[in-house]
């Protein structure tokens, strides 16, 4: 029997998360949307993006940087200055007047980045390996910059980067936070062996390779305490060069630890293809909240939860296009399509003016 019975659940339950009471069991993905203004500044438009989709349970924010050297892509808002923070609350403000709940995803993208982000000083990064890629920087498209391996001396500072950013969460009215430590960003690539070469104490083994992660996660965990406390792994993930010689290995010791510290969560992007999903393993380590993400629909979401695969599932692009999601999956209402053209760019168009129900 699975530790976790959810037989009588559904995705419309609520939930206790914590300390938090959710409404149901969607979670609204962090999905980046290159629409923050002038010095990374949340848009004045996304306090209205996510108080219409205040429906979910709880929504995640976009990517949003520790610190300039976390930049790596235009258009993308921080939480290290005090004009972001300000921003950010009325965004918090709105959501919270809609009824939802919402956690900052703190990011900081390490390679995944362009010297022209940092006056013209390379990105960092576990070892100096370009990914493959492009970014989108304010001189245009351009590849990747190769990066340089962050210093021993300097890792103290990546950890403060995050505490930084997780008081400034605070101070502008988020319920929690989650670290982002997938997609091929800085933490994931210090966990996984393909991005991470170094021969010290935080490269080799995994419980080397995992040290930055959970120092961070610690750091993180000292100012919001542990139970408003997320964090996100794409353990099978190619994207922005990521390679592992053994996930499961490697993400199952990084869950035991994080379980260990009892965090709030554990958010995982899983392959969409069951026989690749690593979610069963993790979830018999991992023994609070599970998130699972994953191209779910409304079937695949209910039989995740009914079979105690999952606590909660986030979507993404289906709640990018459907500010009212729940509503419509409780109705079994046709579901707007997602214009991929506003994905990562424009104004309102493709971002506040997809239809509600009605």
């Amino acid at each position: 029997m699975n530790i976790h019975d959810t037989s009588a659940q559904t995705l419309f339950s609520s939930y206790r998360l914590g300390d938090l009471e959710l409404k149901n069991r969607f979670v609204m993905a962090p999905m980046t949307r290159s629409r923050a203004v002038e010095g990374n500044t949340a848009n004045p438009l996304a306090a209205e993006y996510y108080a219409q989709r205040a429906g979910a349970g709880l929504i995640v924010t976009e990517g949003t940087q520790v610190s300039p050297q976390g930049v790596g892509y235009v258009r993308t808002p921080g939480i290290h200055s005090g004009a972001q923070v300000e921003a950010w609350k009325k965004v918090t403000d709105a959501v919270h007047k809609a009824g939802g709940v919402i956690f900052a995803q703190l990011w900081h993208v390490g390679r995944i980045s362009h010297s022209d982000f940092h006056n013209g000083e390379s990105p960092v990064a576990p070892s100096a390996i370009a990914a493959e890629g492009k970014t989108f920087t304010p001189q245009g498209q351009k590849d990747f910059s190769k990066p340089r391996a962050l210093e021993l001396s300097e890792l103290p500072g990546i950890v403060e980067q995050f505490r930084t950013g997780a008081k400034n969460a605070k101070a502008a009215g988020f319920d929690g936070v989650e670290i982002h430590g997938a997609n091929g960003y800085l933490l994931d690539q210090f966990t996984a062996d393909g991005p991470n070469k170094r021969t010290d104490s935080y490269g080799g083994s995994i419980a080397n390779r995992i040290r930055l992660p959970l120092e961070v996660t610690e750091a993180v965990t000292g100012v919001w305490g542990k139970e408003r406390v997320g964090y996100r792994i794409s353990p099978y993930g190619a994207y922005n060069s990521m390679s592992d010689s053994n996930p499961l290995a490697t993400f199952s010791q990084l869950a035991d630890e994080l379980n260990s510290l009892g965090i709030g969560y554990l958010h995982a992007v899983d392959p969409a293809d069951a026989s690749l999903r690593i979610s069963p393993a993790l979830r018999e380590i991992f023994t609070n909240t599970y998130i699972a993400a994953g191209s779910f629909d409304l079937a695949s979401a209910e039989r995740a939860i009914a079979n105690g695969d999952t606590d909660l599932v986030a979507f993404g692009k289906p709640f990018l296009a459907n500010p009212d999601l729940p509503a419509r999956f409780k109705k079994n209402a046709p579901l707007n399509a997602p214009d991929v053209a506003t994905f990562y760019q424009g104004e309102a168009k493709g971002y506040t003016d997809y239809p509600a129900l009605g």
